[in-house]
């Protein structure tokens, strides 16, 4: 039985509009989503925005 402490699945609907840093070492840094209260690497983060662009990229019709 999972403790109250376990790590929680990535929350897919939430595209994480707003966040705040929580943790910085020197090699990571960690952000939480003020939506969603999930905590992830920013590189993560930084991943996620970019496949998101391209996504968008796709979407446009083009025009001729």
């Amino acid at each position: 039985m999972p403790s109250s402490g376990s790590i929680r699945p990535m929350n897919l609907d939430c595209k994480h509009p707003q966040v705040r840093v929580v943790s910085r070492d020197e090699d990571a840094e960690f952000v939480e989503c003020l939506q969603c209260g999930e905590v992830f690497d920013s590189e993560e983060f930084h991943d996620m925005q970019i496949e998101e662009e391209v996504l968008d990229d796709e979407e446009e019709p083009l025009e001729s």
